[in-house]
């Protein structure tokens, strides 16, 4: 029972994480001139796709969940760990994601080029598609890869600190650098 408590503890910490992150980021870009939220929203959908945005979200949740996993202070440092390599994993697989999604892009770019005849009634409609294509591949990336990296050196980050904590403590509160 303890167990299912904390693991919906840590999930629901997780959440509200990521919500908070997001409400935080979209009152950022409004406060810099940004359209309102809505369109916002709106935009990333269109340009990013539904599919995109779900697994990002679901990645992001997951690398969060682990975060809260490691920093529980009742685990063993061998379940610690896991959490640790569980959630580098997971941010690595938004990078994973980003990446797939702009090879994806460039393909459905090219593709869509060779499928169509190049005439100069018909280039501004192929530039149309090949420029929204190519916004979706490098988008991803643009979004992707910075995401992943904050989220490995908060992983990273913690716990080198929660070992930090964990050494001291084993040491009897003796600071290595005081000796």
């Amino acid at each position: 029972m303890t167990g299912a408590i904390a693991l919906m503890n840590g999930g629901s910490r997780a959440l509200s994480y990521f919500l908070g992150a997001v409400v935080l980021v979209l009152a950022i870009a409004l406060a810099m001139g940004a359209p309102e939220p809505g369109d916002i929203l709106a935009w990333a959908t269109r340009v990013l796709g539904g599919i995109f945005l779900g697994l990002l979200s679901v990645l992001i949740l997951g690398t969060l969940y682990c975060w809260q996993r490691l920093l529980d202070r009742g685990i063993s440092p061998e379940q610690r760990q896991a959490w640790h390599e569980a959630g580098l994993h997971a941010a690595n697989g938004i990078a994973t994601l980003a990446l797939t999604y702009t090879l994806f892009g460039i393909s459905l770019g090219i593709g869509e080029l060779a499928g169509q005849a190049l005439t100069p009634d018909t280039v501004q409609e192929v530039i149309r598609g090949l420029t929204e294509r190519f916004s979706l591949a490098f988008m991803t990336t643009v979004i992707g890869l910075p995401i992943s990296a904050l989220l490995r050196a908060l992983l990273s980050i913690s716990a080198a600190w929660v070992e930090a904590k964990t050494t001291t403590t084993t040491l009897g509160g003796i600071n290595s650098c005081d000796s």
